[in-house]
């Protein structure tokens, strides 16, 4: 079975309910996500609909949705417990849940009360999944650099355009699409606008699931719009103000949920290697089948490869690594959900999360020897999901830019005082964990 104890040092930032939360993602996770996750790593050129319709029956698409809007109004720390749990078992069925989480948060924090009130439940009750459409081929994360226009047509407007790498591309039934509203040359803080763009409108195509490199079940696709005509009623936030929609959802869902992604893995990456060099067959709680080539159980040097000292110290830098981005990733959101200044806490846990889960996938590629190439071996898909951590919300160099500005103060909006408001989830909880 696996752990369902969240470690003591988590405690600070976990109510009942969190706890609560935990244990049944931990059982989810072993009972409807594991036993999919090797097809999904064998069927890469199939989007994973299974586990998301799954998610969506619990109500998990709407974790931070508000209770007034039909959702759970947990918060982000719940949502982190989540994230991180589903992605020690699959990174995949993981990104499926934050990728929707993301214009989630945009539309609870910019859309209008009817706006909610239509959406919102839909997405809480798992009839709709959504995207958010900002990366475009030739501007890649550069928001100011977006060429997709947005015209005024009579009472709406027709949108032409393409996005791509878009999460959840197959999976949502609406997708909001960050658009230039202004003539070329204004300043891109007025110059874009966000709109939400069914599936369905004419004019909208969706090319073909590629696989990447990892997150095989994962829809990260492209979407071409050819003059797509929506009402202004699917205008998010004003007009030109949709650069502050993509960078606030980028910094308080983005980057914390790309955190705990990376957290999951992490800690996978650690067990996987710890267990293979001390001889316990066991990957994600489970024990792994006790054929030869999955162990290390041939004598070396009078004992396990544990318990040579250059290794011991190579597991001692792994554990370092992984119980500082676990106190990272849960810190940087309890500030959150207590509506504290932490735009740079986010920013430095998605950073650090990737960066040294990155460096002990590949210790640990390392560690394995010739064992880290067997492509029915976690490990090898531990180190290609990983990749997908880094560039999404910005990259690292982008996250280094983002922490200078903070350190000269040269950052004056605080996205995490300005539009957060403390969930229901932050008080303690009677009920016994």
């Amino acid at each position: 079975m696996p752990t369902t104890t969240p470690p003591p040092s988590l405690r600070p930032y976990l109510t009942a309910r969190h706890e609560l939360l935990w244990q049944e993602a931990d059982t989810f996770a072993s009972d409807c996500v594991a036993p999919r996750a090797a097809r999904m790593e064998a069927a890469r050129g199939r989007v994973e609909r299974k586990v998301a319709e799954l998610m969506a029956n619990r109500g998990w698409f709407g974790v931070t949705v508000p209770i007034e809007f039909g959702g759970m109004g947990a918060g982000h720390v719940a949502k982190t417990i989540l994230v991180h749990r589903i992605a020690r078992v699959s990174a995949a069925a993981a990104a499926i849940l934050q990728a929707t989480l993301i214009p989630v948060g945009a539309l609870r924090h910019f859309g209008s009360y009817e706006q909610k009130d239509y959406w919102l439940p839909q997405v809480a009750a798992g009839s709709l999944l959504l995207s958010i459409a900002s990366t475009e081929p030739s501007a890649g994360g550069h928001i100011g650099g977006i060429q997709t226009v947005a015209e005024r047509v009579g009472n709406g407007w027709a949108i032409t355009g393409n996005k791509i790498h878009i999460g959840n591309a197959h999976l949502a039934g609406a997708h909001l699409v960050i658009a230039r509203t202004a003539e070329p040359g204004v300043s891109p803080s007025r110059a874009l606008t966000a709109f939400l763009v069914e599936s369905d409108r004419k004019g909208l195509s969706i090319a073909d699931h590629r696989p990447g490199l990892g997150l095989h079940g994962f829809s990260a696709g492209r979407l071409d719009l050819d003059r797509v005509h929506v009402p202004d009623g699917n205008k998010v936030g004003q007009v030109g103000h949709g650069l502050d929609v993509a960078q606030s959802s980028s910094i308080l869902y983005g980057r914390p949920n790309l955190a705990a992604v990376s957290l999951g893995l992490h800690e996978m990456v650690v067990e996987t290697t710890t267990s293979y060099l001390a001889n316990r067959p066991r990957y994600g709680g489970f024990l792994v089948e006790t054929t030869t080539s999955y162990l290390a159980n041939r004598p070396r040097y009078g004992g396990f490869l544990s318990d040579q000292p250059v290794v011991h110290d190579r597991i001692g830098e792994l554990e370092s690594r992984v119980r500082a981005a676990r106190i990272l990733a849960y810190q940087a959101v309890h500030l959150l959900d207590h509506g504290l200044p932490c735009d740079t806490d986010l920013i430095n846990a998605k950073y650090l999360g990737h960066a040294w889960a990155a460096r002990s996938a590949q210790d640990a590629m390392e560690l394995h020897g010739g064992q880290a190439f067997d492509t029915g071996y976690p490990l090898q898909r531990l180190w290609r999901d990983i990749q997908h951590t880094y560039p999404p919300a910005g990259t690292g160099e982008v996250q280094r830019i983002r922490l200078a500005d903070a350190a000269l103060e040269d950052d004056p909006i605080q996205w995490s005082v300005l539009l957060t408001g403390e969930p229901a989830w932050t008080q303690p909880d009677p009920t016994p964990a």
